[in-house]
């Protein structure tokens, strides 16, 4: 029985939903594949846009998510997309972010190249992921990362070409607020030699965006065959590192003029650390308090 013809009960929310998809993911067609990460990743376009701009944007048929949307038991795709609206309503997120984003784009392929409308283009892309970042991270979100970072008793970080900077950025910024940390930088091809001694009792942050570098999907499945635990700064909920983690940030950066951003990962990983030191000056005090 495949995904198409499977009868399944219909998620009662958009939580749900994703649960759903999240769970299934694997067992999906390549085609539903793709509908299923826009679902994912784009929750607020899921909820205004017409079936139409929605398989455009997808690049599948409009029948192809009717049939997504009776494989997780709606009777059609309208009544998916109500769940999304309906959350949109309810907890007053910010409309529209990837409208506002294409919108954005188009403005910067009229306008003329020079170095301050460049360096404008830029604070306003970014500017623009900065605000998203608040909707695809919860507080509940940054409580388990700060949880898992305080529990572990060693933190190794994972991020390779374009996310070396934020996984550099945040070992050295655990390391300053003393926090065991080992950086799996792969200097001499040794990152699984590297990873190699994480065990049951440590974290793996991996931070990796599309396309997905080999050595951070490799220092995951590592780190998840030792039974360490995994928190994943990535940029879709199903990407290569996010699937097997225990916890994943969700991170959509900007893209100017085909350069991507870090400006929102950078910001994630410091509002990490901090909120990670906030957690162990508690604890102290409470140590001496006891004493």
């Amino acid at each position: 029985m495949t995904e198409e013809t499977t009868a399944a009960k219909a998620p009662a929310s958009a939580d749900e939903l994703r649960a759903a998809i999240l769970d299934r993911y694997e067992t999906l067609s390549k085609r539903l594949q793709q509908i299923a990460r826009y679902v994912l990743d784009e929750p607020n376009e899921m909820a205004l846009e017409t079936l139409a701009v929605i398989s455009e944007r997808c690049g599948v048929q409009p029948s192809a998510i009717v049939r997504f949307a009776k494989t997780f038991g709606f009777p059609g795709a309208s009544q998916m997309q109500r769940l999304f609206r309906d959350g949109l309503l309810s907890g007053h997120a910010a409309l529209g972010y990837g409208e506002r984003v294409r919108h954005f784009n188009e403005a910067v392929a009229r306008k003329p190249e020079g170095g301050a409308q460049v360096l404008a283009e830029f604070v306003e892309g970014n500017t623009l992921a900065l605000q998203n970042l608040g909707q695809t991270v919860s507080e509940a979100d940054m409580a388990k990362a700060v949880s898992l970072i305080d529990k572990a008793e060693a933190v190794y970080v994972a991020g390779f070409r374009r996310s070396f900077p934020v996984a550099s950025y945040l070992a050295y910024s655990l390391q300053q607020v003393n926090k065991r940390t080992l950086f799996i930088d792969g200097v001499a091809g040794l990152t699984k030699q590297q990873v190699q001694t994480i065990g049951p009792k440590d974290l793996l942050i991996a931070v990796s965006y599309h396309p997905y570098a080999e050595e951070t999907v490799q220092a995951v499945e590592m780190a998840v065959q030792r039974g360490a635990n995994v928190l994943s700064i990535s940029d879709s909920l199903v990407s290569p590192i996010a699937k097997p983690a225990e916890l994943v940030l969700h991170v959509r950066e900007s893209e100017v003029r085909t350069f991507r951003s870090l400006a929102a990962s950078i910001c994630l990983a410091q509002a990490l650390v901090i909120g990670f030191a906030f957690e162990a000056s508690k604890e102290k005090g409470k140590g001496r308090k006891a004493v």
